[in-house]
């Protein structure tokens, strides 16, 4: 999807798996995909739109396959960003007057992605993107600027982001550790992306929230990409959209998962998970991580709510650098939009005013001294006189406890879906 990213990676293939039958069932992350395709007892509803339609009514440039093959130096090895399961992403120029091909290094930078027609998403996703991607405009919402559907070409024209996605940030091996006040800023770009498409004229339900879906740009700016599973909530007197289960293991609701119900308050535990990734380093699921430390939000769940327990699941890059109170701010946050009991989580609008908050008060930027039953203060910060825990010492850690951030990451990787029929 428009990502930006360093070196190809090809995609694990997606596996099916049945639905259980309550909400009490669970499933161990060994024995489960990292994305999932689940059929349900419940009808899917079709497109409420013809592909005419959408692709009429959706104020994007129409490119031609030469164009684009142009403006990627016909699809270049070294022109390629990535791979995923939709396909291929290569950069690209374009002239910013007429949005024809450009040299490159002139114009406007691109990102194209290009459907592989035997990949796991299908045109009905590539179709879904230009649906909501052609009629949302929001600026923490990637921006769509064209399409190419000729002959069996699809593709897909992105603006370009410079930053990449929050995922490789957060986990790729080598990378530089996001600061404090850039992970709270880029959770307040992504839940106003989340809070536009819940309050749209038409709600929209993004469905695949997590951290490779969003982008950020030069700035740091969060903006969510990837629209191919989104869907339109629930109208009149329904409280639910029922729909055939796709999304990515460990970042989906547990009530979506087990009965095919949508809501959008399965995007609000979605980012609660990332929000949690955001704390402490670690991704929603590892599979080489003994026993319960797989599931990020069952391993982290019992710390969150303790001031004196939460420093176990703080990243250690942050080399104490960080508020304790705003820690512990979030990680309340964290814990209400992770509740199993989906009518008890917060609205995406409470959850942004809460981050603002956490973003703009002083305090939160200052370091503090993490309550530990008998750890002694490591020294102070000369800047502003308040005391931090130095996690460069990794004696502060009790033996056998697990370390953050720890775990290598692809450098692209787009975790596939299976084709929706």
């Amino acid at each position: 999807m428009g990502n930006c990213f360093d070196a190809p990676v090809k995609a694990e293939s997606p596996v099916c798996t049945s639905v259980p039958s309550s909400g009490n069932s669970k499933s161990t992350s060994k024995d489960v995909p990292s994305s999932f395709s689940v059929k349900t007892n419940e009808s899917f509803p079709s497109t409420p739109k013809s592909e005419g339609e959408i692709l009429s009514s959706s104020n994007l440039k129409v490119f031609t396959f030469n164009e684009l093959r142009s403006a990627t130096r016909n699809f270049r090895p070294d022109s390629l960003l990535g791979e995923g399961g939709f396909g291929s992403v290569f950069k690209g120029w374009i002239d910013e007057h007429g949005l024809g091909a450009s040299r490159p290094g002139m114009g406007i930078v691109i990102a194209v992605k290009k459907l592989n027609p035997e990949g796991y998403q299908g045109h009905k996703e590539w179709l879904a993107e230009v649906n909501y991607l052609g009629q949302l405009h929001h600026p923490n919402l990637v921006r769509l600027i064209g399409y190419c559907a000729e002959d069996d070409h699809r593709l897909l024209v992105y603006e370009f982001m410079q930053k990449g996605s929050l995922e490789n940030h957060l986990f790729r091996k080598g990378s530089q550790p996001l600061s404090w006040a850039i992970r709270i800023k880029v959770g307040v770009g992504a839940a106003k992306g989340l809070a536009f498409l819940h309050n749209a004229e038409r709600q929209v339900i993004y469905r695949d929230f997590k951290a490779s879906n969003i982008l950020l740009d030069s700035n740091f700016n969060a903006k969510l990409s990837d629209f191919g599973l989104a869907k339109d909530g629930p109208t009149g007197d329904n409280t639910h959209v029922s729909t055939r289960v796709m999304g990515t293991y460990g970042y989906a609701a547990p009530e979506y998962v087990a009965t095919g119900r949508l809501t959008v308050k399965s995007d609000v535990y979605s980012f609660g998970v990332v929000l949690l990734e955001l704390l402490s380093g670690r991704r929603a699921v590892e599979k080489n991580k003994p026993g319960i430390e797989q599931n990020l939000v069952e391993w982290a769940r019992p710390y969150l709510s303790d001031k004196r327990k939460l420093y176990l699941v703080m990243d250690t890059r942050l080399e104490g650098q960080y508020s304790m109170k705003g820690a512990h701010k979030a990680a309340t946050l964290a814990l209400q939009c992770l509740n199993s009991e989906a009518k008890h989580r917060p609205v995406m609008t409470e959850v942004l005013e809460t981050l603002e908050q956490l973003q703009n008060v002083k305090e939160m930027a200052k370091y503090s001294q993490p309550e530990r039953s008998g750890q002694k203060q490591s020294g102070a910060n000369v800047n502003t006189g308040h005391s931090h825990f130095n996690h460069r010492n990794a004696n502060h850690l009790p033996t056998g406890l697990p370390r953050a951030g720890a775990s290598p990451l692809n450098s692209y990787q787009r975790s596939p879906k299976a084709r929706v029929n």
